[in-house]
């Protein structure tokens, strides 16, 4: 920086930086904390000093500095973050992480400084930032021509600043170096809330749910009590979606049920709010710190999952902070100081005012007329649907096993039933009647009405008392207890049928039960259809068996209380296998083009039976469902999820020391490292690749080590290293011909492909993916992707072939969708984008643009190989269109599903078919684009 100070005038970039959380490492490293800011100074000082950039005010760790040029403020943005991360600070704690903001407008300097509004637009960019983040404006990256080498910007979507009306398109500087995942931007957009989407309409209801937000209001810890199945999420739901305006910073919804670590119940709060781990800090610690100066509301749901870290937590939030309200729902209260207990009733059994019907009455003939096809009840089966509520005693979920019942009984013979409900039923009847048990207890038969309190305490009940009993039933019994109550009546074979089918996550058909069972099923699947522990919905191809979620649980522990749990989720692991091969197989047994649809409705059991290899199973079976999965994973932008799953599969082989063939191991690590690598996590992308070259090699097979090779480049490519990648590419491919396997170096062809378009080795690049083209077309598990007909259509937009770029891109486009390769869809959706642009139709190539990118930022894909490519495009087409065309056209395309992008971009008019067309005009042909530049530097695609 100058001695003599310039203030820049005309178009000027402003930039703010800051550490993020100065004050918490102030107080963590005391007197250390100077050093620090001062060498933090140091850097960003001796960053300008290299750049146009002027310091126009420094207070603590915050800088204001104004450049002249948009393309230097980035230069130095990049600059400074890198000097940043590269310098040695005193330890990992010790780490400033600075966020900086920019924006570039319009401004004149006054008396030394700048009065203008575009100063406090990029004060309030910054605030929005995370540290180690910049952000800029859309008018600075609209201005910030040429980016740094290697970097681009990722467009995060329209956001509304703090203190400004209108909203502004944010981009946050992406380069090798940088860290690339971070939380939503600190934004003043539409008051947050995350609470889950209802399906089904809620009946009742409304005195409670007045008494409830009364207590919300007034008490700061409120905790919804009662049994499983009576309602408690429910209502916490729906009364937090009617105070969603009450709480400025948002209204939090957290499902404790999947937590299954009492340590992860911070983290899992975190997360819903958007906050990473800081380094050397609990979580705890920074959500409380978070937490401490918002209003708020959390709802923790199903805290009896972790009770005593619930506890732990909701304690510390709420003395952190006086703005934080906790709704929670429980079996059992928290024990906690000013915790109002509030017990839920069960619905009202009683009429309405006026002669309507009861609020139990209303839910169970809302349910029984979704149980059958829509078809409500009539008036002749009020008085029947009254006795059945009555005795049921208005407990939610047992009404809906009742209007589950109601499928196949009329109102009056449910009732008549409920005097004996455990009666006997037509199907499996002389199945029904278990073997007694001496000496241990007593079991009910169908004759006799269970007296619960006298099973749970092993008593029999008393000769001739079976009129008690009865009358016994009319009082409130508990979910468990209803479970228990049908559960007791159940013969041998039925039992074991519902405790069975507690491994699988969803509905089963027929034939699997057939299949876990190893034995016809009609009988005891009849039993348990009639007692309404599993619920038959019949479609088209036969009827599939749902069980509800608490009766799951409680099969679950009935599972393992009879010593089954091993046999029996070993046999669901097995299942999973089958039916993840099935996928890849035709009704011939033969490969087929593999369509990511069929592994769709898959997904719940294959994790169900993943999470069993990873705590009580095998984890080399566990590497065979993921590796089925592997391709599943990264198309539906769940490649982190990859990621942990096989991160938790090592865990189980180290921790049971089972032995995994070489080749295996091999597999799974070159599948780890593609995960990574479409997870912006390049290093681990990089150390997985290694492994799985010396696996392959140790297992001696010349397929599995050309395909472990051929994934060498993509880490290569992630950090910049082009050349050595295209040199990594060409020896691959010619080992694998002299092997006599080149179709496994596919994948490396591919990646060649992709670095000769970026330098623009147009020529060749056709060559290499025309003599591909067979090979894929042989391959089952590549064919649907239709890579070469994709990079064949780049090649063409680079050389200005519209005609053959719309041929190649269409028959990608319709193959990815037909087969279900979503995040690849979206790239080549980005590309028919170009060739609209290039054919004379701006408004469809924006609208196209912002489809995509609204599809990809909802899976968190990286930008991808050609990211930048994508950026550049669009800035071009917003130069001709004007930002409010452009804007109105993207925002628009931003409203549309993929598959709704998908079929606007399959109608897109062939070039050959347009009146300017070559084929019906003597004009000579158009001239070729610019050919892709080679600073280009962003991750390859899901691709690879």
């Amino acid at each position: 920086m100058s001695a003599r100070i310039h203030l820049p005038s005309g178009l000027v970039t402003f930039m703010f930086t800051d550490i993020e959380g100065s004050t918490r490492l102030a107080q963590m490293l005391g007197s250390g904390y100077r050093p620090v800011l001062s060498e933090h100074r140091r850097l960003l000082r001796a960053t300008l000093a290299a750049s146009d950039g002027t310091e126009l005010f420094t207070e603590g760790d915050s800088f204001f500095v104004a450049f002249g040029d948009a393309s230097s403020a980035l230069d130095a943005s990049l600059a400074a973050q890198r000097a940043l991360n590269n310098h040695e600070w005193p330890t990992p704690e010790a780490t400033p992480k600075v966020r900086m903001g920019l924006h570039t407008g319009h401004a004149e300097p006054r008396d030394g400084e700048y009065a203008s509004a575009e100063v406090h637009r990029a004060a309030r960019i910054a605030a929005a930032a995370h540290g180690g983040q910049v952000l800029c404006s859309g008018a600075t990256a609209r201005h910030a021509a040429p980016l740094p080498p290697g970097a681009s910007l990722l467009d995060l979507g329209l956001h509304r600043l703090r203190g400004f009306d209108d909203r502004e398109r944010l981009f946050q500087l992406v380069a090798p170096g940088l860290e690339r995942q971070f939380p939503r931007p600190r934004t003043a957009d539409a008051i947050p809330h995350n609470l889950p989407t209802q399906v089904t309409s809620f009946v009742g209801r409304q005195a409670e749910r007045e008494e409830l937000d009364q207590l919300i209001d007034t008490h700061r810890l409120v905790t919804v009590v009662g049994a499983g199945g009576a309602g408690k999420t429910r209502l916490a739901v729906e009364l937090a979606g009617g105070v969603v305006e009450s709480y400025p910073d948002g209204v939090w919804f957290v499902d404790i049920a999947t937590v299954t670590d009492p340590g992860l119940v911070a983290f899992a709060i975190a997360a819903v709010l958007g906050l990473r781990p800081e380094p050397g800090r609990p979580m705890l610690e920074t959500l409380v710190e978070f937490a401490a100066s918002r209003r708020m509301l959390v709802v923790l749901d199903t805290c009896d999952a972790q009770p005593a870290a619930c506890a732990e937590v909701i304690s510390r939030l709420l003395a952190g902070g006086s703005g934080v309200r906790v709704l929670a729902t429980s079996r059992e209260s928290l024990g906690l100081p000013g915790e109002v207990i509030w017990r839920i009733p069960p619905l009202s059994v009683d009429p309405a005012p006026g002669g309507g019907p009861s609020e139990a009455v209303t839910l169970l003939l809302d349910r029984t007329a979704a149980a059958r096809g829509g078809r409500r009840s009539g008036p002749a089966e009020s008085a029947d649907l009254q006795r059945v509520v009555t005795r049921l005693d208005g407990l939610p979920l047992a009404i809906e096993l009742a209007a589950a019942r109601l499928r196949v009984l009329s109102a009056s013979q449910l009732a008549e039933r409920l005097d004996d409900v455990l009666g006997a039923l037509d199907a499996g009847r002389d199945d029904v009647e278990p073997a007694p048990v001496p000496a241990q207890g007593w079991v009910a038969n169908q004759q006799d009405t269970v007296d619960l309190a006298a099973a749970a305490r092993g008593m029999a009940p008393p000769v001739g008392a079976r009129a008690v009993q009865r009358s016994a039933t009319q009082r409130h019994v508990t979910m468990q207890a209803t479970v228990t109550w049908s559960y007791r009546t159940l013969g041998p074979r039925a039992a074991r049928l519902l405790r069975w089918l507690a491994v699988f996550s969803g509905p089963v058909d027929l034939a699997t039960v057939e299949w876990l069972l190893n034995d016809d099923p009609l009988d005891p699947l009849s039993v348990l259809v009639d007692k309404s522990m599993i619920q038959a919905e019949p479609n088209v191809s036969g009827s599939t068996y749902r069980m509800l979620d608490p009766i799951r649980a409680y099969a679950a522990r009935r599972l393992v209380d009879a010593g089954e749990e091993q046999t029996a989720r070993d046999r669901h692991v097995a299942w999973s296998l089958h039916a993840l091969q099935r996928a890849y197989l035709g009704p011939d047994e033969r490969p087929v083009t593999l369509s990511l649809y069929g592994l769709d409705p898959l997904a719940d059991e294959l994790r169900a039976a993943l999470r069993w290899t990873v705590t009580g199973g095998s984890a080399r079976q566990g590497l065979q469902l993921a590796s089925g999965l592997d391709e599943w994973w990264r198309e539906r932008g769940l490649a982190r999820e990859g990621r942990l799953w096989l991160f938790r599969l090592y865990g189980r082989i180290a921790e049971t020391g089972e032995q995994i063939p070489e080749a295996e191991l091999a597999a799974a690590y070159h599948m780890h490292s593609q995960h990574a690598g479409a997870d912006g996590e390049f290093a681990e992308e990089l150390r997985f690749s290694q492994r799985a070259e010396s696996a392959a090699r140790q297992a001696g097979d010349a397929g599995l080590l050309i395909r472990v090779l051929a994934g060498r480049a993509a880490p290569l490519i992630d950090m910049g290293q082009f050349a050595e990648a295209e040199r990594v590419c060409r020896e691959v491919i010619a080992e694998a011909e002299a092997e006599g396997v080149s179709g496994d170096a596919l994948l490396a062809v591919y990646s060649l492909a992709e670095l000769l378009w970026r330098r623009g080795a147009l020529d060749e690049a056709a060559e290499l993916l025309g003599a591909a083209r067979p090979v894929e077309a042989s391959r089952p598990t590549e064919r649907g992707k239709r890579s070469v007909d994709m990079l064949l259509g780049m090649v063409a937009l680079a050389r200005g072939d519209l005609v053959a770029a719309h041929d190649h891109l269409v028959v990608a486009l319709r193959s990815r969708m037909s087969y279900g390769y979503l995040a690849r869809a979206c790239d080549t959706v980005n590309a028919i984008a170009v060739r609209c642009a290039g054919g004379g139709d701006p408004r469809s190539a924006a609208r196209l643009f912002g489809a995509a990118q609204l599809t990809r930022s909802a899976m968190r894909c990286t930008p991808g190989t050609f990211g930048t490519y994508w950026l550049q495009e669009q800035t071009a087409l917003r130069n001709v269109m004007g930002d409010a065309a452009f804007d109105t056209a993207y925002a628009a395309g931003a409203e549309l599903t993929l598959e709704e992008a998908a079929a606007v971009a399959l109608e897109v008019e062939h070039p050959d078919l347009s009146a300017n067309s070559i084929r019906f005009s003597p004009v000579e042909a158009p001239a070729p684009r610019p050919r892709p530049r080679q600073s280009v530097d962003t991750p390859r695609d899901v691709l690879d």
